[in-house]
């Protein structure tokens, strides 16, 4: 595919009107609308920020690539601009850009066009080709321009292939000193040099910074008479992977990226971890560090990663449980949501049918409490272990938190049992530090499962289950001993207890006062289940609300799950709020129980009965006031939803 394919003259800016980065970037969106390659320019804009936010997409040099990839985008697109003034877009040299592309991804952009961007990636470390773009005068020039300068790419790249080519025919009938073709890419630089380094380049987004950075550091070891491999890490996958080979061969190692890459194969390397701006405007310094050894070792032990000899700085504390807390999250949502869906389902053939219907048994096995939500708190505590002690914490993770399932501790219960195996994992690696070099591996297979285990479990047993337990059941006894002399009060408390813990010990105990009240003393017609339920439902529903009217508050993928909770919402499924009370613990929970505690409270100032123990909407028809239960179930979920949504910061303010 052609470059211009993707940069289509229609969006080209020849002469930009813009004199701050704002403008600039609101005038290269409004572009891409009128073409109609974009269908939802607030959301476009928000991803472009938010990319922004990691590090500017002005890498020096006069170019700015703003860059997001993202549902918003209708087609894959290139917008061209230049500024004959320029203008600050914050550029890593502190120079004013005069050249703009903006690059527009959609979320399923398939590899064709994501190796096209590349190219073009590649293309602009050329200073001349810059200036011969910012002589153009027309969407037509530019356009000859690239097509001229990739089919002289093609060809280079062409020879390349044959010398390869001719090089492994030669190393077939005799051996060479200087350097040999491998099966995952060739290296670049001097044949006769012996310096030899490898880098790996990542960016976030991996269509811009990741192929700029690879291209910049392999012309620069060329100049230099260095040898390299470049690994990058981008939208397509970790290509042209660094062998174990050359890792051991080489000298030192350069690790450009903005993101996570795989570290622990370079254990024993002089490693150098910078930015992956940095390897493109500072591939030269880079490069001789990494020939000199002039870089901090990098130790890893089953993912516990450190460099000798460096200073880590301060820990963001705050940062570091957020991220352990979205890998839970991340791994547990399709349990949420698909669990979720399959429950709401099998309670409309319920009502259709009947409960011993065989479709609803099925429905409700697969995503109920022994199929899907089964797995919701083990899942969450075993990542977020993972993500704080690497693979050896996954397991004490996921066990503590189906001991907080089994135990009634809740969620709240595995998230301490994911904290707790991961920091477990962390110190069993210093306790066993200086154990012989022959153990080692021991450690993984054997030390790290058994002593995690054996530790994880016994205080979850011994700590969280007693401690948990013991509040549901003293919740229950004070609930009962209430009585109904104020029912309107007994309706907040109730509501409000349903959304403190979202399924744990609170809201265990609050249902299960309901379900004792309804199902004896021949006190059937549900006051009490009505308050629950209401109060249950609120916060998927008030998550829902905010994610749909406060949407530059969340990201794309928290409004993706947000449309989910309506029909979660809708079904009494409390659980569908849990990532997102889990991620933003304050402001959720305190929203929701406050837009709750009305919804069950008017449910006793209106005598509203449900006298049905579950299935949210679908039995509202079963009460005795079946709009007015409606209404107070909206009125909560516009309360915590607005409170939610006026609350809570931009994600884009969030590190």
């Amino acid at each position: 595919m052609r470059i211009t394919d993707l940069m289509i003259q229609e969006t080209m800016i020849m002469d930009l009107q813009a004199t701050t980065k704002g403008e600039a970037i609101d005038e290269l969106i409004a572009s891409l609308n009128r073409s109609g390659r974009i269908n939802d320019p607030v959301l476009f804009k928000e991803m472009i920020y938010k990319r922004e936010a990691e590090s500017s997409t002005g890498i020096g040099g006069g170019i700015a690539m703003p860059h997001a990839k993202t549902t918003a985008v209708n087609e894959p697109t290139v917008v061209f601009a230049k500024s004959r003034k320029g203008l600050d877009f914050e550029a890593l040299d502190d120079q004013p850009a005069h050249v703009f592309f903006m690059i527009a991804a959609p979320e399923g952009a398939g590899n064709t066009h994501l190796r096209t961007l590349a190219a073009l990636s590649r293309l602009l470390i050329d200073s001349d080709f810059i200036s011969q773009l910012m002589s153009t005068d027309t969407p037509a020039e530019v356009s000859a321009l690239f097509d001229a300068k990739q089919a002289e790419a093609a060809e280079k790249e062409a020879a390349k292939e044959k010398a390869k080519a001719e090089r492994a025919a030669n190393a077939a009938s005799a051996s060479t000193t200087g350097q040999q073709q491998n099966t995952s890419g060739v290296i670049v630089g001097n044949a006769n040099s012996e310096d030899f380094v490898v880098a790996v380049t990542a960016c976030p987004t991996g269509i811009a910074h990741t192929f700029m950075a690879e291209d910049a550091l392999k012309k620069k070891a060329q100049e230099m008479g260095i040898n390299i491999r470049v690994e990058t890490n981008g939208s397509e996958g970790a290509q042209n992977v660094l062998t174990a080979d050359e890792i051991a061969r080489a000298k030192g190692v350069i690790v450009a990226a903005d993101k996570n890459v795989e570290m622990a194969r370079f254990d024993g390397k002089p490693v150098l971890q910078r930015p992956v701006s940095d390897g493109i405007r500072k591939s030269e310094e880079l490069i001789r560090k990494a020939v000199n050894g002039d870089a901090p070792i990098y130790r890893s032990q089953g993912g516990n990663a450190k460099e000798e000899g460096s200073s880590t700085g301060k820990i963001n504390v705050g940062s570091k449980i957020y991220k352990d807390l979205m890998n839970g999250i991340s791994h547990m949502l399709p349990f949420v949501v698909g669990g979720g869906i399959l429950l709401a389902i099998s309670f409309l053939f319920e009502q259709l049918a009947s409960p011993e219907n065989p479709i609803v048994q099925l429905l409700q096995t697969i995503g109920g409490g022994t199929g899907a939500f089964h797995f919701l708190i083990p899942v969450l505590a075993g990542f977020i272990a993972m993500s704080i002690g690497d693979r050896p914490a996954l397991m004490p993770g996921m066990v503590g938190g189906l001991m907080a399932v089994n135990s009634n501790a809740g969620f709240l219960g595995g998230l301490a049992a994911g904290f707790l195996a991961g920091y477990v994992i962390i110190g069993l690696r210093k306790l066993f530090k200086g154990l012989p070099k022959a153990l080692d591996g021991l450690k993984p297979i054997l030390l790290y499962p058994v002593f995690g285990l054996l530790i994880v479990g016994a205080i979850s047993f011994y700590v969280f289950d007693p401690i948990f337990g013991s509040l549901n059941t003293w919740l229950v006894d004070a609930l009962g001993n209430l009585g109904t002399g104020n029912a309107v009060l007994l309706g907040v408390l109730l509501g409000g207890m349903m959304s403190i813990d979202m399924g744990g010990p609170f809201n265990k105990a609050a249902y299960t006062f309901a379900i004792g009240v309804f199902t004896s003393s021949g006190n059937t017609d549900g006051a009490w289940m009505a308050a629950v339920m209401a109060g249950g439902m609120v916060p998927p529903l008030a998550i829902a609300l905010a994610t749909t009217f406060f949407k530059s508050k969340f990201t794309e993928q928290e409004r993706k799950s947000g449309l989910t909770n309506y029909v979660l919402g809708f079904s009494f499924i409390t659980e569908g709020a849990i990532p997102f009370a889990a991620a933003d613990p304050l402001r959720v929970l305190t929203s929701c129980i406050l837009g709750s505690a009305v919804a069950g409270g008017l449910t006793q100032l209106w005598s509203i009965n449900v006298p049905a123990p579950h299935g949210g909407i679908f039995v509202a028809a079963l009460a005795n006031h079946a709009l007015l239960f409606l209404l107070a179930v909206a009125i909560g979920a516009v309360i915590s939803g607005l409170i939610l949504g006026l609350w809570k910061k931009s994600p884009t303010l969030v590190k």
